[in-house]
């Protein structure tokens, strides 16, 4: 992957905006295919869903700590956001634990994120096209 485009200094690390939204649309397409086979085994017996590793681990590998410009401002947070953790809950008697409301949540949750990305792509693309004259 490309760590150009729009540059973006998150923190020491030079990640591209665009790459960062490329990660995101990549790690939101793996866990869809997850979750689906999830929904495609709620009625497999003994079948336990799975998900991945969480989004904000996969930021984890950059330093992406806020700039401190100024010393009135606060500091900057040390400690990681937890990830999401994967708990089973109930059981049916053939051992399954799937929950299509939990996995329907999820596939709910991840459209709108993808919805978000895509939206701020195509709007640094328009930032972009107007900073180099062209307009369409």
């Amino acid at each position: 992957m490309s760590e150009a485009g729009a540059g973006a200094d998150l923190g020491g690390g030079n990640i591209g905006l665009f790459a960062l939204a490329e990660r995101k649309l990549s790690w939101i397409d793996t866990r869809q295919k997850q979750l689906s086979q999830n929904i495609a085994n709620a009625d497999t017996p003994g079948y336990r869903p799975r998900d991945v590793e969480p989004f904000s681990s996969v930021m984890n590998q950059f330093d992406i700590t806020p700039a401190r410009t100024s010393p009135l401002h606060l500091a900057a947070f040390s400690e990681h956001l937890p990830g999401t953790t994967r708990t089973v809950g109930e059981t049916a008697p053939d051992g399954n634990a799937v929950s299509l409301e939990t996995e329907m949540t999820k596939v709910a949750q991840d459209d709108t994120s993808q919805q978000l990305v895509n939206n701020l792509w195509k709007s640094y693309m328009g930032m972009f096209m107007t900073a180099l004259g062209k307009s369409g």
